[in-house]
């Protein structure tokens, strides 16, 4: 509980002063289960938990519904937020910014809206910032334990799918520490390729969550992370998060075929939308993974719903 107080203040510290005094007067029993704060310009200010949305008066009173008395963020408060969330010098993460996201301190990450700024047809910026939604990190030890404790020995890669704020990056984040200090398996060389660094959340250089003996290349794209790590970290197992392009369905063949275990995240709200998904078909194609694991939703994040296991050399999946 003192952690998951601990991550609702480092999520509301990057916050401009008004808008962080009214969050951190939410009463501590309320802060352990806010998963997302989001600011919208002269909208009231909202906080999810996961099954509801909350709003706040200025003292810190949790209202259910929108009220005259709910206090609104402006363009003012986010515009000082959105200084803060990038060290005040917003050229130093111009690519982010550009792609709707930045990932700060922590690990937690905001995502941004504004208005697209186009150079020949394609997207280069993003000014005009009208809201931001910060996903609170939280570490949350043993969540996977169970399920590897069921997977091993492994069969091969592991994909875990879920719809969002579903708990993939939490299982990843623990899945790759169990791994790595063999936490209800043997102890396995384990590499994570943390681009966004929500996984680490590392900071110069310093990992804010606990990831065991894990090795960590923070920031790396996808594709040069794996290529780095089968070059210098004879990895047993490589650890990403959020596949789901052309690209990626080459890179874990790549990880595959070097001799390392691949286990990464997927968005897709339920299984049968995952078989729809091209991307996914790619994916199972390469032979990089052999167990899908699907999670619930939300309301219950980290909770595993089914595992379905690919059969070698078929194309039918088996659910177990």
């Amino acid at each position: 509980m003192a952690e998951q107080q601990d991550s609702f203040v480092t999520a509301a510290e990057m916050l401009c002063e008004e808008v962080r005094e009214v969050v951190l007067s939410l009463s501590e029993s309320k802060r352990a289960a806010i998963q997302e704060i989001r600011l919208r310009v002269n909208k009231p200010l909202a906080l999810t938990d996961g099954t509801a949305t909350l709003f706040l008066e200025d003292n810190g009173r949790v209202l259910y519904s929108i009220s005259d008395k709910a206090f609104r963020t402006t363009q003012r408060h986010l515009y000082d937020t959105f200084r803060r969330l990038c060290g005040y010098a917003v050229y130093s993460v111009e690519n982010e910014v550009r792609h709707g996201y930045l990932t700060v301190k922590g690990g937690h990450r905001v995502g941004l809206c504004g208005t697209a700024v186009l150079t020949d047809g394609k997207l280069s910026a993003m000014s005009e910032v009208s809201s931001l939604n910060v996903r609170i990190a939280r570490q949350v030890f043993g969540v996977a334990e169970d399920l590897i404790r069921r997977l091993y020995p492994f069969q091969g890669g592991v994909l875990l799918v879920g719809a969002p704020a579903s708990g993939k990056t939490t299982m990843l984040r623990d899945m790759a520490r169990c791994l790595s200090l063999g936490v209800g398996c043997r102890m396995m060389r384990t590499t994570v390729i943390d681009e966004r660094g929500e996984l680490s959340g590392t900071c110069h250089g310093i990992a804010a969550n606990d990831l065991g003996l894990c090795d960590i290349l923070n920031g790396y794209p996808k594709g040069e992370g794996i290529l780095q790590a089968i070059r210098a970290l004879s990895p047993q197992v490589i650890v990403c998060d959020e596949l789901g392009t052309d690209e990626d369905c080459q890179l874990a063949a790549q990880g595959f075929h070097a001799g390392a275990m691949m286990i990464a995240s997927l968005h897709a709200p339920d299984y049968q939308a995952l078989l729809h998904r091209p991307q996914a078909k790619k994916l199972l194609q390469t032979g990089a993974f052999r167990t899908i694991v699907m999670l619930q939703s939300s309301d219950r994040p980290c909770t595993v719903a089914a595992v379905h296991t690919i059969e070698e050399g078929e194309d039918t999946v088996c659910c177990t």
